[in-house]
């Protein structure tokens, strides 16, 4: 039913995931060994039981995969309590609601600097992209930002990645592993270099503040900053990258659709943004293990056994959602999980929430008769799902 080698699935998945969520409860998936989650409630109880962790095998040899694993071993994403409560805690110190609304300016700042960048492609070559000229640098300079890496080194934090991140596919290839490697040792000196010279040199950025957080006399190991760091980068712009980029293609191939969009930007923004996720979520796929035997909707899934929420078909499930596989940027109901539920929601959410509130309303008030120039280039991804490229131009 699930093929994640089919090019035509990886392009389309919803009608496979709509059949999946038509068998009513989680099904096994022999091809991946585990159970998976398709309808809307399924999916939340998978994300929401406390018996289904985020428990992280490090892939060995270790002498090879250290860095990567560690990286993963330490960070919030792949703990669980008592562990993970420790993190978050710390972690919450340095990135809370309070430093995140602190950037507004910036983010403001720098959207309007990329649209300026557009508007001088789009004068030069009639064309620009939406992914590669605005949607992805945006994020990407914002974290960096926080992090207070140097401007200069920007280009190398997106390419790190989305090399770390092809490892959470169904089969990532060989070549992918190898990338998988060199990246998160790349990126682990890269961070532990910021991390030692902000000892000497403290400054205002997050990682002088993740390095000074302190709760009950405990701090971040080095390792485990190290991958704070990398997971904020990740959790950071990912979300708001593809979720960006899924939801503008498909609002631009529906023009009644985009239409509220394009007469009131800013009224619409705040539902626009949410249906974006829910309509083709940036992450389609999470997997949990169970750490006792745990029923799903009468499905027994055994201690040490794998069940993973469809995202991305819970967010089509009719019975969640009215029309639901119509895009309706004025929807006001819409409990999607496109970022997850329970402990493991994800981080980068309010920023990439944020990010998009002020990004999406410009881009339309800038280029409001906006289209696409060409067909946009799927990546070759089901669980991370999103666009290489976004050409655009507009309307005269």
């Amino acid at each position: 039913m699930l093929d994640f080698a089919d090019k035509e699935f990886l392009v389309d998945p919803y009608p496979a995931l709509a059949e999946a969520r038509a068998l009513g409860k989680p099904f096994w998936h022999e091809p991946t060994g585990m159970f998976f989650a398709a309808r809307h409630a399924d999916a939340n109880a998978v994300l929401r039981a406390k018996t289904l962790g985020r428990i992280f095998t490090p892939k060995t040899p270790e002498s090879d995969w250290h860095d990567f694993n560690y990286l993963h071993s330490d960070s919030i994403l792949d703990s669980e309590p008592p562990k993970h409560t420790r993190l978050k805690s710390l972690v919450s110190k340095a990135f809370n609601p309070r430093t995140i609304t602190a950037l507004t300016p910036d983010i403001e700042r720098i959207t309007q600097s990329l649209l300026d960048d557009c508007a001088t492609k789009l004068e030069r070559n009639g064309t620009f992209d939406v992914l590669a000229d605005f949607a992805e640098p945006l994020p990407v300079k914002v974290i960096a930002h926080m992090l207070g890496f140097p401007d200069a080194d920007e280009h190398l934090l997106r390419p790190w990645s989305q090399s770390i991140v092809k490892m959470y596919e169904v089969n990532p290839t060989e070549a992918h592993k190898t990338e998988a490697r060199a990246a998160a040792t790349e990126f682990a000196n890269y961070v532990h270099g910021l991390m030692e010279l902000r000892k000497v040199q403290p400054g205002t950025d997050l990682i002088s503040t993740l390095a000074a957080a302190e709760m009950d006399g405990e701090r971040l190991s080095v390792e485990e900053l190290i991958a704070t760091c990398v997971l904020l980068l990740n959790a950071g712009h990912e979300a708001s990258v593809n979720g960006f980029g899924n939801g503008i293609v498909a609002a631009l191939r529906r023009p009644a659709v985009i239409q509220p969009l394009r007469d009131d930007p800013r009224a619409l923004s705040r539902t626009a943004l949410e249906e974006f996720l829910r309509f083709d979520s940036p992450l389609q796929l999470f997997e949990r293990t169970a750490t006792v035997d745990t029923e799903i909707n009468g499905v027994l899934v055994r201690e040490g056994q794998k069940i993973a929420a469809l995202l991305g078909a819970a967010n089509r499930d009719a019975d969640a959602f009215a029309d639901a596989d119509s895009m309706d940027l004025t929807r006001e109901t819409n409990q999607h999980i496109a970022f997850g539920a329970g402990i493991h929601f994800c981080i980068g959410a309010p920023l990439a929430r944020l990010e998009m509130s002020i990004s999406l309303p410009a881009l339309i008030e800038r280029f409001p008769t906006l289209e696409l120039a060409a067909e946009p280039t799927r990546r070759p991804t089901f669980v991370l799902r999103g666009y290489d490229t976004i050409p655009a131009t507009v309307r005269s």
